[in-house]
């Protein structure tokens, strides 16, 4: 397995190679989810290359930055468990080497679900992504549907700026429990994770109301508060019921549509979704 820390090394590599380079691209702390990403990859392309950079552009003033998991020893482990074929593993100087002035601009879809209480996060996303692209020059990039948003901007931004790479969503995976893995699970203590563990149910139940002909998105909200707000760590931030590609609010579901929360557990924020 090469690990390149410097741009140059790893374009001099990128270079000599050939063959369709599949990439996934993380922030590090790799878990099942992340693992799901690689295998998808390894069965589609011939060189496999991850990412590993805690982007600081996609975090706002207070958030996790600074204590975000980096158990770099074992995500490495993990790559080579999994024959991963290239790590590039940038620091923040490498990535960012000035000031940086210019970034992408998701647009409003960048300013509803996630980025209303994270105002930034996703023009960080794009443009760290983007910058990803241009030095790994991958084929197909694989994204988790765990972070829903994420996945249909990113998705957009290769449309929109016509970036001939393929973007495959894969499905959230989960522990046992129903709870969708994240870097950020780490955080919780045992009673934040049992309270954790009803920010699935709810979305279960609501996939299972709407199956038996309830379609309308106030009343599943309705059920999915409930649920949730009977945990004492919660603090739903929100609830909304979207159109699948566009991201807009809907007040009437079909099939395909998605249902979107946020939660404040603890002092840990989580996401999950579910497609109907």
């Amino acid at each position: 397995m090469r690990i390149f820390k410097r741009i140059k090394d790893y374009r001099d590599w990128r270079d000599r190679i050939k063959g369709k380079i599949g990439f996934v691209p993380t922030m590090g702390a790799l878990h099942q989810g992340h693992i799901s990403l690689i295998r998808e990859m390894k069965k589609e392309c011939d060189i496999s290359v991850v990412s590993i950079f805690v982007n600081p552009l996609q975090f706002g003033k207070g958030e996790d930055f600074n204590k975000y998991p980096r158990p770099l020893k074992d995500d490495l482990k993990i790559c080579r468990i999994e024959k991963v074929d290239c790590v590039f593993l940038p620091d923040v100087k490498e990535m960012y080497p000035q000031e940086v002035k210019i970034t992408i601009d998701p647009g409003w879809m960048g300013d509803v679900l996630c980025g209303i209480d994270r105002p930034g996060h996703f023009a960080g996303v794009l443009t760290v992504v983007l910058k990803l692209f241009m030095i790994i020059k991958p084929e197909i990039a694989y994204f988790g549907k765990k972070d829903y948003q994420q996945y249909v901007l990113i998705k957009r931004m290769t449309k929109d700026l016509n970036i001939a790479i393929k973007i495959v969503g894969c499905p959230t995976i989960r522990e046992k429990t129903g709870l969708a893995l994240s870097s950020r699970n780490k955080y919780l203590n045992e009673n934040e994770k049992k309270d954790a563990l009803l920010i699935s149910k709810s979305l279960y139940y609501a996939r299972e109301r709407f199956s038996e002909g309830i379609n309308k998105a106030r009343q599943l909200q309705g059920f999915i508060k409930k649920i949730i707000n009977t945990g004492a760590n919660n603090k739903i931030i929100y609830i909304k019921c979207i159109d699948f590609e566009s991201l807009q609010g809907k007040k009437v579901l079909r099939r395909g549509d998605v249902i979107a929360i946020a939660v404040r557990t603890g002092n840990t924020r989580l996401i999950d979704n579910i497609e109907l």
